[in-house]
């Protein structure tokens, strides 16, 4: 169908409103992902074509206010302000709707139209909360419309009200009255806004004098482009005075007390609540789950389920992939002549991505199980049973979220630290961010504790998952009494009630994170795989030298020894060489430094770099052995050694795209430290852990 016009819709909300699950009913399977301008925040665009109208849709941070506190509020404020999109849908969790009308009041005051989407009304409903939409829309002089993002109700009359309300080309009605005193004062303030046009066209000047009472820091930096601003500063002071000493409270206060007295009194006049006086679902459940004493070991006890539900089930699929690789190399063995395309093909490419490809099911199950704890609401039960804990270490409770997210991937786990007020609290939790171990370092743990623990493989990668949260609090705690000095700000967690994970959405989360990492799978660690081939396979040693090893190798050893031989003279083999002082004391051969840098760019590259230099020179047949068995018969490995690159690859830096948006968040100055004190940090670990183990054990 073709399209005579775009509408730009900006979807916003409060978290736990079911707005991600609202935007993929709305936009289907048509979304990609980015960064808004300037910042790492992550920007979901989705376009659907309805009614011969072609709507694009931005999934904003959720907020739960626009008050300039975080980065998230702030990206959400600033993306209305400054692209001005042709409507807001404000998503509504319909179960709590005076909670969520506070935003909902704020998005008014903006200028811009906006359509409350009442999300979760079968839920709300259940519960006994029914809403009059009609009466709640006449209230607050915004059209209101029931929905359920699961199910996709709703969406359609959803989308017509946003083309009604663009071709009425009405002025949005003022949201709220404040009283004759308020009011008063914010007149005064819009009058000096209103002196300069330009930027009164890009501010509305109500709104901004509204933040200017509400002392928001953001407003305060935005009113310094205005060629009045000393004179809006002056009145703001002076307004703020008279507000205070009349009400006798703070002028922020008083802003608030007005809003949620206002959404009281129409939440009196729409929503009608008839639960009975019953304990629902969700409180019934806390009771069990937020318990003192029991919740925390339940909370444990299912993190160490998931774990051993993915290596479980995992174990077979991987074991299916590995097989298809090694048949896939001995079938194209047989078929290409020997030399550089055969070595290309087989040890580059096979040898390099096969076996980073070979742990994709168990990257597919350990996120759909984080998925289904994130959809049902239970992290954020997780964040608050964690907040106590997590405050001996001197962390934040909310904290917790971004470093749960970091075991799925350090990048948006860090934008996730945005939601952090406190700019201590902030610092602290990015810093520490990796040494939760993401999705990118579980190949890596499988790979070397299926090859040296095979019968507690999935404990001992536990033991390495326990080791990195460890070593997160301790640092937090040394952090906090040394460099970053000061208290955690306090924590108040929006506990959310539990719903059941609709199929969609959970398939929607496997699918974008799977496919992150698959997709690096064919690009990155392609490219890095074949780079290493290319180290690895040039420049070849003379014919005499060849010829000599043949001679005097090839009977004792077979021709493993001549590979080896002839690695030396390779790119690889000199810079392994030369870096081998400085991981000697590790450990670690030059095989293995060279393939625990090559993790710094990153950690999938480990398996894949590993699995180019243990490949190389070995016939491909029908029984190769896996790398796992490569590594076992390699003189250079042990299980020590293989204990301690697990080690190495938790705690040195990330991966090149985290240490990028830490930068971005932090600035230079804390990337440097962050970079330095992780090396360093995991050298030491290492050097001592692999020291006290050849002494305690010899032969090991």
């Amino acid at each position: 169908m073709s399209t005579k016009r775009t509408i730009s819709i900006g979807l916003a909300g409060n978290p736990n409103t079911g707005k991600t699950t609202l935007f993929n009913a709305i936009t289907g399977l048509h979304q990609k992902t980015g960064n808004y301008p300037g910042v790492t925040v992550e920007k979901k665009e989705g376009r659907r074509i309805y009614s011969g109208v072609e709507f694009i849709v931005y999934d904003l941070p959720g907020t739960y206010s626009l008050t300039a506190y975080s980065m998230d509020e702030i990206v959400t404020r600033d993306f209305i302000l400054e692209d001005k999109p042709d409507v807001i849908i404000d998503t509504l969790d319909s179960t709590n709707p005076e909670r969520n009308l506070y935003l909902c009041l704020q998005f008014q005051e903006l200028g811009i139209p906006v359509i409350g989407a009442l999300n979760i009304t079968d839920q709300a409903e259940k519960m006994g909360i029914y809403i009059d939409e009609n009466r709640l829309s006449g209230l607050l002089g915004i059209p209101m419309i029931k929905t359920v993002g699961a199910n996709g109700s709703g969406i359609e009359k959803l989308l017509d009200a946003v083309i009604q309300i663009v071709d009425s080309r009405k002025t949005p009605r003022r949201s709220i009255f404040y009283g004759n005193e308020m009011e008063t004062e914010v007149s005064k303030l819009i009058s000096v806004i209103e002196s300069d046009q330009i930027f009164s066209k890009k501010y509305p000047p109500r709104w901004l004098a509204i933040k200017l009472l509400e002392k928001d820091i953001n407003a305060n930096q935005k009113i310094s482009a205005h060629k009045e601003n000393c004179a809006i500063i002056k009145q703001t002071r002076e307004s703020i005075d008279f507000i205070e000493s009349h009400f006798g409270a703070d002028s922020e206060v008083v802003v608030s007390e007005q809003r949620y007295a206002y959404i009281h009194g129409a939440a009196a006049e729409s929503v009608r609540k008839n639960t009975g006086g019953n304990i629902n679902l969700s409180e019934r459940a806390d009771i069990i789950l937020l318990n003192r004493i029991i919740g925390l070991p339940i909370f444990l006890f299912i993190l160490w389920s998931i774990f051993n539900l993915t290596f479980k089930l995992g174990e077979y699929p991987m074991g299916w992939l590995e097989s298809f690789f090694t048949t896939l190399a001995s079938f194209l063995s047989g078929y290409l002549q020997d030399g550089l395309l055969k070595s290309f093909v087989i040890d580059g490419i096979i040898g390099g991505v096969g076996g980073v490809f070979s742990f994709v099911p168990l990257i597919i199950i350990l996120f759909l199980c984080i998925s289904i704890l994130e959809d049902t609401g239970y992290m954020a039960r997780a964040a608050f049973i964690m907040d106590k804990f997590l405050h001996i270490f001197g962390l934040h409770g909310q904290s917790f979220l971004p470093m749960m997210v970091g075991f799925g991937c350090s990048v948006p786990a860090i934008m996730a630290a945005r939601t952090l007020k406190n700019p201590i609290d902030r610092i602290i939790t990015i810093i520490v961010i990796p040494f939760m171990s993401c999705g990118a370092k579980l190949p890596v743990y499988i790979l070397l504790a299926g090859a040296f623990f095979p019968q507690n493989s999935a404990n001992m990668v536990m033991l390495i998952y326990l080791i990195g949260v460890t070593m997160a609090l301790l640092s937090a705690i040394l952090l906090r009494k040394t460099i970053l000095k000061g208290d955690p700000a306090p924590f108040v967690m929006e506990l959310p009630p539990y719903r059941m994970p609709t199929l969609r959405g959970i398939l929607w989360h496997v699918t974008d994170k799977t496919g992150c990492y698959i997709k690096k799978a064919g690009t990155i660690l392609l490219a890095a795989s074949i780079l290493i081939w290319a180290m690895v396979s040039f420049p070849k040693p003379p014919e005499d030298i060849v010829n000599e090893i043949s001679k005097t190798e090839i009977r004792i050893v077979d021709n493993v020894a001549q590979a080896e031989k002839e690695l030396s003279y390779s790119i690889a083999g000199k810079l392994g060489r030369l870096i081998e002082p400085a991981v000697k004391p590790l450990g670690f051969n030059w095989k293995t430094g060279i393939a625990a840098i090559t993790g710094l760019a990153a950690k999938e590259a480990v398996v894949s770099t590993l699995g180019v230099l243990y490949k190389v020179g070995n016939e491909e047949n029908e029984e190769s052995a896996s790398l796992r068995e490569a590594l076992k018969n390699d003189g250079g490995f042990s299980p020590l050694v293989a204990f301690v690159l697990m080690l190495f690859t938790l705690i040195v830096p990330p991966c090149l795209a985290a240490l990028s948006t830490i930068k971005a968040e932090l600035g230079w100055k804390w990337l440097g430290f962050t970079t330095i004190y992780l090396l360093t940090l995991g050298w030491i670990v290492c050097f001592a852990v692999y020291q006290i183990g050849k002494l305690s054990w010899p032969g090991i």
